[in-house]
């Protein structure tokens, strides 16, 4: 009988407890299912998101091999417009601009590397993209555009191919110890390792042998 009254007691207590904290463990257990149903639902949007986009990246590659410049366009305005928010996107950026740079249509490859300059999740495609745009702004003479593109602090790994850039803008424009004096600057800060150290010491030996 004394076990019946106990459990009596337990059973009352445990009726005021629910009566009292009921509503609040309901409302916290309904809101955890909701974030737990609502974080699978946005895990699953965003792989299939990636799954999309990556159909669309291997299109565009594909067309820019082909040098089929209608589906490089097609393809890559379908990449920026639906999964602009994705790696897709920046890498798509440089594809589609190298389409088109090499069927001489620099304007339509200024266009995604702007795209790229200013919107690359990544920092090291924003830079690329600044670097490429900048080297058609030279060739097309729009010397001032070109040197915003190359204005500002950059990181070190990327301070000598900046340099050079600079180098080769002013170069462009006859101003040849300007030139010079990037183009040292672009030798001291490039690793031995760099592509390009060597393309920059023979710029400097041509301007030693002009005199500059």
């Amino acid at each position: 009988m004394a076990l019946d009254l106990q459990e009596q007691d337990e059973l009352d207590n445990l009726k005021a407890f629910w009566s009292k904290h009921g509503n609040l463990i309901l409302t916290v257990i309904t809101v955890l299912c909701l974030a737990f149903a609502g974080w699978r639902g946005w895990n699953f949007y965003q792989a299939k998101q990636a799954g999309e986009a990556a159909g669309l990246y291997e299109v565009l590659r594909t067309a820019a091999s082909a040098k089929d410049l209608t589906k490089v366009k097609e393809a890559s305005g379908n990449i920026f417009e639906k999964f602009g928010g994705t790696a897709y996107a920046q890498m798509a950026a440089l594809v589609s601009a190298k389409a088109y740079f090499d069927a001489n249509d620099l304007k339509g490859a200024k266009a995604p590397l702007e795209w790229a300059s200013e919107k690359a999740q990544d920092e090291e495609f924003r830079l690329t993209a600044r670097l490429r745009l900048a080297a058609i702004l030279v060739d097309e003479k729009a010397y001032d555009e070109a040197a915003k593109r190359l204005q500002g602090p950059v990181p070190k790994a990327y301070a000598g191919q900046f340099a050079d850039a600079r180098g080769d803008l002013l170069m462009a424009q006859n101003k040849l110890p300007e030139a010079k004096a990037a183009y040292k600057e672009a030798l001291d800060a490039l690793a031995e390792s760099s592509a390009i150290k060597r393309l920059v010491k023979i710029k400097l030996d041509a301007l030693a042998g002009a005199g500059a």
